[in-house]
């Protein structure tokens, strides 16, 4: 289970979030498809790192069937912006056999739209993974109540 930052919420609230999580992360993982259930997606991503006081670049990696391999976070940075490097993620890609990934950032700033550098990083992301036959099948921008779906948007 991803870490969640002490920071940001009191034990109780770290407690509660993490049973969600589990629920959440059950579904995710029964075998019905990621991508059949955004708002479970969506809802275990702002749980996850939506409320962080800094950015993070996370990974739900995918089968063939979109159901879910893991979830991973790739990079951590300020609370502005983080460095991702679509070397590691093709190579987090690869490592766990996915068919296809849904990229997640979370916006500290809690406004849910993407920068310029958000659409060029998925880009470069999804012509990167697919060399290697990986699909990007969204990039998500988590706040602490707010989700932003690339491909709902139609910039995937």
């Amino acid at each position: 289970m991803p870490a969640l930052d002490p920071a940001v919420y009191t034990a109780r609230e770290v407690a509660t979030i993490r049973r969600s999580m589990r629920l959440l992360e059950r579904g995710l993982r029964s075998g019905s498809p990621v991508l059949g259930s955004p708002i479970a997606a969506g809802a275990y991503l702002r749980l996850w790192i939506g409320a962080a006081d800094r950015e993070i670049f996370a990974a739900l990696f995918l089968d063939t069937q979109n159901r879910l391999i893991e979830a991973e976070e790739l990079f951590r940075g300020t609370l502005a912006e983080t460095s991702v490097y679509p070397r590691e993620v093709l190579r987090f890609a690869l490592r766990h056999n996915a068919a296809s990934v849904l990229l997640a950032h979370n916006h500290p700033s809690g406004a849910a739209e993407p920068s310029v550098a958000d659409r060029t990083l998925t880009t470069a992301l999804r012509d990167a993974l697919a060399l290697v036959d990986v699909r990007v099948a969204d990039h998500l921008i988590v706040t602490r109540s707010a989700t932003y779906s690339f491909a709902d948007h139609g910039l995937l």
